[in-house]
């Protein structure tokens, strides 16, 4: 079974990536083979389409709600076929897997679409394309166009797998707005030496970018009456932070956990500012205050709790419940803090509540009660012993994120690198405001933080026949309360994406969806069980009118002799 032909095409246009990857194989055997149709992809994108297509018949993947899809999968089950196409491979990726038996001197092109909003973190855009064909490939391209109409700020390529030979069939070029990026390896330059069939391509390939920002109330673009609305104020100056570390050190985080974490402690606390205020509770069964109140960020200090990190062991249970309320506790004591600063709790576990108070969902209602709206709960649940998604739940209700850390030989780095991303609050209590009267749909467009190097995004639609868009955004900084003002021509906006082979479709449309769709998934986990119901009713009409692949809806997939096989969206709380 040899894959002759295997595309990656990309289009990213304003942020929002359709990756369309299609595979064509023969089977050269003289008996029916399987051929197998493999592709990861960012867990964070939502597939669209695929279809096969074998000697000219065409088998489409059809979406429905998942309740659906799961009947008639379950009724193929019990008559002996396969099992679910999607799981989780790694920690950004997901894996697509479909095998069919071809015939004898057949041909099957295999053709899946997914799109997904490239999310700014730490200053730059990535989007990440992963490279495995297992076998060389006589025709493989990697094919990336980018329209960026803000203008294209730097961009750069990287690769797990590149060598000289390989840098040859590489070419990128770029103006203002586009850039093109084109890959596309003979197969002389595939292999591995020139005696074996091994092939080179084995990993990711990844392409990172900013856009130019000018505007200080953001960038608007509009497409066919959706609007979108892009915000990432630059050079401001920090708020201080009033940070609690409230880490684990229970028995389950002995020997290597506990290493890492007193690492990326560590160099974490070298990452405080002078104008920062902390403190540090560990906990097992017992929970144990470094000082009953938070300090500042003096070198002594520091040094202080560097000593007390360089102590740290692991045994005993695992008291959350206590743990968490102790630091709200030194948070709403705490005197002498700056007037306008972020208070935070970062909780790092690895395991489930096992002291004190058991219940999660006791412990969520009362941590939420006791923190009232007043600090944001960021939760990192180390390794996959711990329920993330009681985690996800906490930090959700509390204005903060969830983030899984792995048990690789980098989670000191992961930490730090969760560390990096909310170290710099710049603006506080955003509002987004756009004309009541003339916009619908609006997703999120209050922000409790804003931290350097991401971005504010709002889309919705137009809803009457409007010449200018105003928009006005208030916020509060460091040294002042902002009002920023902007008017967008609409007229103007539209003509900017005319004629651009690069757009597909209605693709501000689709970012809005997509765009609400993830917000109504993530407000469903906090939420209320009534509501929660409402969100998902939501969430699931939109994934189903836009054809999305979510945690709501399956792909059922049917081959040939009317086997059917499901396409399911793994989530990170499983």
């Amino acid at each position: 079974v040899e894959i002759y032909s295997l595309h990656v095409d990309c289009k990213v246009t304003s942020r929002f990536a359709h990756t369309v990857i299609t595979s064509r194989i023969v089977n050269r055997a003289n008996e029916s083979r399987e051929a197998t149709f493999e592709v990861e992809l960012p867990k964070t994108a939502f597939i669209t389409n695929f279809s096969m297509s074998i000697d000219g018949e065409v088998y489409p993947g059809i979406i429905k709600e998942k309740a659906a899809a799961q009947n008639e999968y379950d009724s193929a089950v019990s008559q002996g076929q396969s099992a679910g196409l999607v799981k989780i491979t790694d920690r950004k990726l997901e894996q697509f897997h479909v095998s069919v038996s071809i015939a004898a001197a057949s041909k099957v092109t295999f053709e899946l679409t997914y799109e997904e909003l490239l999310k700014r973190q730490l200053g730059k855009y990535e989007l990440l394309l992963k490279v495995r064909p297992k076998q060389l490939v006589k025709h493989f391209q990697i094919d990336v166009h980018i329209f960026e109409p803000q203008g294209i700020q730097f961009l750069e390529t990287d690769s797990t797998f590149m060598t000289n030979e390989l840098t040859e069939a590489l070419t990128k070029e770029q103006n203002e707005t586009k850039a093109h990026i084109l890959f596309k390896p003979t197969l002389d330059q595939q292999k591995k030496n020139s005696e074996l069939d091994e092939t080179l391509l084995n990993g990711d390939f990844v392409v990172r970018y900013d856009v130019k920002r000018e505007a200080t109330a953001g960038d608007i673009q509009i497409v066919n009456g959706y609007f979108v609305h892009y915000f990432a104020p630059q050079e401001m100056p920090a708020f201080p932070k009033n940070v609690i570390f409230v880490i684990d050190r229970s028995g389950s985080m002995t020997g290597r956990k506990i290493e890492q974490t007193r690492d990326a402690l560590l160099k974490i606390l070298q990452d405080l500012r002078q104008e920062d205020h902390f403190s540090f509770i560990t906990f097992n069964h017992k929970v144990v205050e470094w000082k009953s109140s938070l300090l500042p960020a003096t070198e002594e200090n520091v040094a202080s709790v560097a000593a007390l990190v360089q102590t740290l062991t692991a045994r005993g249970g695992t008291y959350i419940s206590g743990a968490l309320l102790a630091a709200v506790g030194v948070l709403d004591k705490a005197e002498g803090l700056p007037e306008r600063s972020v208070s935070m709790i970062i909780l790092l576990t690895d395991g489930q509540p096992t002291s004190g108070e058991r219940n999660v969902e006791v412990i969520q209602e009362n941590v939420q009660k006791a923190i009232n709206g007043k600090y944001a709960l960021f939760c990192l649940g180390f390794g996959f012993d711990v329920s993330y998604k009681f985690l996800e739940k906490m930090a959700l209700s509390n204005g903060g994120i969830a983030r899984r850390i792995y048990e690789d030989a980098d989670a000191a780095l992961q930490l730090q690198g969760f560390y990096q991303e909310v170290a710099t609050p710049i603006l506080m209590q955003i509002e987004m405001q756009y004309p009541e009267n003339s916009v619908e749909g609006l997703t999120k467009n209050n922000f409790k933080l804003f931290f350097e190097g991401s971005e504010i995004i709002v889309s919705g639609k137009i809803s009457n026949e409007l010449d200018l868009l105003p928009v006005e955004i208030k916020a509060q900084s460091h040294t002042s309360n902002l009002t920023l003002k902007e008017e967008a021509n609409v007229q103007e906006k539209e003509q900017v994406f005319q004629n651009q082979r690069y757009i597909f479709g209605n693709f501000i449309e689709r970012l809005w969806a997509y765009l609400t769709i993830q917000q109504l998934l993530e407000k469903a986990i906090s939420a209320q069980e009534e509501d929660q119901k409402a969100l998902e009713a939501q969430a699931l009409d939109l994934s189903l009118r836009y054809s999305f692949v979510t945690p709501l809806t399956s792909m059922v997939v049917t081959k040939p002799q009317q086997q059917e096989e499901l396409a399911n969206k793994p989530t990170e709380a499983g």
